[in-house]
């Protein structure tokens, strides 16, 4: 069952409620650099990202956000540390949301400046809590990073945008340690109604990466936490992105984009069912409709149990059968395999 959690609407995508977990990722470009920039946010579009995140150290990349928000079409937020006069720029120049927490950034002056803006621009605040930049007298009051420390630190930046009546709130809790994000987001949801950004930080490159984030973010999405997401991986962004979709996929709640299922091959597989899987992975990404492609290696585990994919083949001596709904369309030879499943996933689409 989701959790109901207050509506926030970061430029035109709104999350909370009952909307869709936005799938979000941060460019590793130099957001000084608005060409590079501009052409990974739109590589990231194509992918399906909803939400994309740039870094701002400096004023020459607060400035830049104005020109990369004029050639891009999904939210823009912009991640700040310590000085708040980058979010004000930032904010002039068209930033969606704000990532800064607070409690970093100076008097309570400086934190006025800010919400005053963001009020007045309705601008969200993401406050972002990370186990590696924890407070040293929350460090010392719980030794050390712990999943009680990570809530109370959130709740101390949460109190400080409440006092200045600013709700326009969300809030990350993010460590590499899966079982104390778990412990931490659990907390947390459990005290406000705030939406939260969820993911497991510095998760690791594309393979322990992606098990870490399906476990931790899985997790949550499963108990109905979370309101938006990313997935950090040491890869290329995109990535990012399809791994989210796939566990939003998992869990039956994304079906917009197709699907594939396939065998883990056994002593009855008589074609090279490997790589013919990852081609076909691979081509099918970009399809939009969702479609439950199957890849199986034999005739036992071809239509009959892939009976629920929409279309798919099973292998057979050096050939393939192609499927559509459990029922056999044709065959065709081993090195035509994906080339002809791939028209006639082609010819499907165009009917629905």
């Amino acid at each position: 069952m989701r959790k109901q959690k207050r509506v926030v609407n970061i430029g035109g995508v709104k999350i909370g409620g009952d909307n869709p977990v936005a799938i979000q990722s941060m460019c590793n470009t130099d957001t000084r650099d608005v060409r590079a920039t501009v052409n990974q946010i739109a590589e990231l579009e194509n992918a399906g990202c909803e939400i994309i995140r740039v870094a701002v150290p400096d004023m020459e990349a607060a400035q830049a956000v104005k020109e990369i928000k004029k050639q891009i079409h999904i939210p823009l937020v912009v991640d700040i540390h310590f000085d708040y006069r980058l979010a004000l720029e930032c904010m002039k120049n068209g930033a969606d949301k704000v990532r800064i927490n607070p409690g970093n950034i100076g008097d309570r002056e400086r934190v006025r400046q800010v919400v005053d803006m963001a009020k007045e621009r309705q601008i969200p605040i993401r406050i972002g809590v990370n186990g590696g930049s924890l407070e040293k007298n929350l460090l010392e009051k719980h030794g050390g990073v712990t999943a009680r420390a990570l809530v109370e630190s959130a709740m101390g930046h949460v109190r400080i945008l409440d006092e200045l009546d600013f709700h326009d709130v969300v809030v990350s809790i993010k460590v590499s340690d899966v079982p104390k994000m778990l412990e931490a987001y659990r907390l947390f949801d459990e005290m406000t109604d705030i939406p939260l950004h969820i993911g497991v930080t510095e998760a690791g490159t594309l393979r322990s990466g992606t098990i870490k984030s399906a476990v931790g973010i899985g997790a949550l999405l499963a108990e109905g936490i979370g309101d938006t997401m990313r997935v950090s991986l040491t890869a290329d962004p995109v990535e990012e992105v399809y791994t989210a979709y796939d566990i939003q996929k998992v869990l039956g709640l994304r079906r917009t984009n197709a699907e594939i299922i396939s065998c883990p091959t056994c002593g009855r597989t008589q074609i090279d069912l490997i790589p013919i899987a990852n081609e076909v992975e691979k081509s099918a990404r970009s399809l939009k409709k969702p479609l439950k492609i199957a890849v199986m290696g034999c005739a036992v585990n071809g239509p009959g149990e892939a009976r629920e994919a929409d279309i798919g083949i099973a292998g057979g001596r050096g050939e393939g059968l192609i499927f559509r709904k459990g029922e056999i369309i044709r065959k065709v030879p081993e090195d035509k395999i994906v080339d002809e499943l791939m028209f006639e996933i082609q010819r499907l689409e165009e009917t629905l």
